[in-house]
């Protein structure tokens, strides 16, 4: 491991970026310090680390509990819902169609969707929907507490049946939004026959050899889940994710539960192209459109969207690749580095850090400047 991170930072440096030499030990002690910061009770959520690059693993670490009331420890093994991380699932799903000539990306929402009854739904396609360049708002009604927490993907969207205005002419600029992407869930549906669930686990998890991630389901016996949690008014530890948090359980945007080491076989299933053609994941990790720094959520410098995937391109830097992910209690960053081989993932289960703070101090730590 020593002699890889020597040669590895030799090839950083050649690169023209700013590496400094370090050992395996200092490293990691370095890397300990930005986590022990925030993770330093045993008793309290708790979070999972992984940095590789190829087959190395450069810092594996798990930090406190899944579940406070079992006392559950965060392992590799722990299933956190990774939230808004989900969103590259159902893309990667579209794009599988798209290249079987089931759809086009350029198909309109109307094909798909004849009960949303305003024109404009002729001009806003899949691409857009992707790429949170829809125009469309997030206008679900609120009013309805028992909406709010326990509305699925279809009942979530019926509000765009009766809509009559965007925000904005499809294309021309980024707004994050969950709705879009749910519809996703009945855009498979309507175009193969098959449930949602069942195409993306025979298409898409079992693909990928993923072995026990799955979206989340009320009834459902997730094996090793951890729970998201918040502090109350008191200062207190509270469980916040099903039935405490809006929109928690639509799947095709955020309810997505899986592993530190499921995401690592997503992750190599996604680079050696098993799950899509190399063309499909040049159109996913493209910057379709900037972000700009007054976004309400995902701006950072240099940072596009692609297809469910943020994409930073710093200049002297290589192409960062990544998403984040909130919902309840949970946090989670999935992030990559193509040219590199390199992959982090960061799975919280607690909200009160500053997660891009802490990435981009541990990237600096490896020698990029995001």
């Amino acid at each position: 491991m020593k002699k890889f991170l020597i040669i590895a930072v030799l090839i950083l440096s050649v690169a023209g970026i700013n590496a400094q030499p370090m050992n395996n030990n200092e490293t990691v002690k370095r890397i300990d310090k930005v986590f022990d910061a925030v993770y330093n009770n045993p008793n309290e959520p708790g979070a999972a680390v992984l940095i590789m690059q190829g087959n190395d693993t450069l810092y594996s670490r798990c930090f406190g509990l899944a579940d406070m009331e079992t006392k559950a420890p965060v392992t590799f093994q722990t299933n956190f819902c990774i939230a808004s991380v989900s969103k590259q699932f159902s893309a990667v799903a579209l794009l599988q169609l798209a290249e079987q000539g089931v759809l086009s990306l350029n198909d309109p929402l109307s094909k798909f969707f004849p009960e949303f009854q305003a024109p404009f739904f002729d001009d806003i396609t899949l691409h857009h929907i992707m790429s949170h360049t829809s125009g469309i708002p997030d206008a679900r009604p609120r009013t309805d507490r028992n909406f709010v927490l326990y509305s699925n993907d279809v009942t979530s969207v019926q509000y765009m049946c009766t809509l009559d205005h965007l925000n904005f002419e499809p294309g021309t600029q980024y707004e994050y939004i969950n709705p879009t992407f749910q519809l996703i869930y009945q855009i498979v549906e309507r175009t193969t026959g098959i449930p949602f669930e069942d195409y993306m686990q025979r298409s898409v998890f079992d693909r990928a050899e993923m072995q026990s991630c799955c979206y989340f389901e009320p009834d459902r016996d997730i094996p090793h889940m951890a729970h998201g949690y918040e502090h109350n008014d008191k200062g207190i530890w509270e469980e916040y994710d099903y039935g405490e948090e809006s929109f928690f359980g639509t799947k095709a945007d955020g309810a997505l539960y899986c592993s530190i080491n499921d995401f690592v076989r997503w992750e190599r299933a996604l680079r050696d192209n098993r799950m899509w053609s190399a063309a499909s994941k040049r159109l996913a990790y493209l910057p379709w459109i900037q972000i700009p720094a007054d976004a309400e959520y995902g701006y950072q410098p240099h940072t596009g969207y692609g297809y469910g995937f943020f994409v930073q391109d710093v200049p002297g830097q290589p192409t960062h690749v990544y998403h984040l992910g909130d919902n309840g209690g949970f946090t989670i960053y999935a992030g990559k580095i193509p040219e590199r081989d390199l992959i982090f993932l960061f799975f919280s289960t607690r909200p009160d850090i500053n997660r891009l703070a802490m990435v981009n101090e541990v990237y600096h730590i490896l020698g990029f400047n995001f």
